[in-house]
């Protein structure tokens, strides 16, 4: 009796699916039922890695041999997920199994890595896609009654892969110029860079040294109560015709010279009883 694969992205989504259409055993680190083989990857699998004869060792790294940009990609397992990569091949390879279901998570990083696996594993078998915005039971099994085409997936795999491939080629370029650049006084300064790492890092230094600059300087604010049939209730000058500039510290309720506030708190005194109030600046 032929069946179909179920590949979720996370061990817990699977768990989740087989709870859900019922009818499964659970067999070591997969699901079984009459109809369906269920497992699940742990993240991404694989990787992008240069085939061994464009690569160029560490030793080499110069820019006379950049940029990095071989002729095709190969995919090479992730050490801490071998295991399950392993037992994922198996089922895919199974003789009962003769079609796929895309069950990872609903974007183009769970495209990413069915696709990756699939092309790990090189089975040409029928693909459908389950798209789940959630998680509850009554969602999961609309989402197997509205199962996706391959067809219908195809543009999102190929962006996720060239995404992969981008990051890739920025990533492996921009970390061996800068460290070429770092090494060229002698020894190896090794500098990664990365599409998203770089940014992040350039905006932590950024904070950073703002916190460095940052010089402590004194205002006042100007509080009070005021009275009114219902009782007291607190106010705060502010400016009214404040406008923002590029000091980040100007405040429509700070004052910068404590005369300022003063005259403000003079100018509130001794007013009716309706506009009384007891005023005092803070610095």
């Amino acid at each position: 009796m032929s069946k179909k694969l179920i590949i979720a992205e996370k061990p817990s989504v699977a768990a989740d699916i087989a709870r859900a259409l019922g009818g499964f055993t659970r067999k070591g680190d997969h699901f079984e039922s009459d109809d369906y083989v269920l497992s699940s990857a742990v993240g991404h699998l694989l990787e992008l890695a240069v085939p061994e004869e464009f690569d160029v060792k560490r030793g080499k790294w110069s820019f006379a041999h950049l940029p990095v940009i071989p002729p095709r990609f190969e995919l090479s397992p992730i050490e801490r997920g071998a295991d399950r990569l392993n037992l994922l091949l198996r089922l895919l390879k199974r003789k009962d199994v003769d079609a796929l279901i895309n069950a990872c998570d609903a974007g183009r990083e769970g495209e990413l890595i069915f696709r990756y696996i699939v092309q790990h594993a090189r089975v040409k078998k029928p693909i459908q896609r389950l798209w789940l915005q959630s998680m509850t039971p009554a969602s999961i099994r609309d989402g197997f009654a509205e199962l996706r085409t391959d067809r219908e997936m195809l543009p999102l795999a190929d962006a996720a892969k060239s995404r992969s491939e981008a990051d890739w080629l920025v990533g492996i370029n921009g970390t061996r110029a800068m460290t070429a650049f770092n090494s060229k006084e002698g020894g190896f300064y090794l500098t990664t860079v990365g599409r998203v790492q770089t940014p992040t890092l350039a905006i932590l230094v950024e904070r950073e040294e703002r916190i460095r600059e940052f010089k402590p300087r004194d205002y006042w604010e100007v509080h009070a109560r005021f009275g009114a049939r219902a009782g007291e209730y607190p106010g705060r000058w502010f400016d009214a015709q404040f406008k923002k500039d590029e000091d980040a510290e100007r405040k429509p309720e700070r004052l910068w010279r404590q005369d300022a506030a003063d005259a403000i708190v003079a100018a509130c005194r001794g007013k009716s009883r309706g506009d009384r109030g007891k005023g005092s600046p803070r610095r």
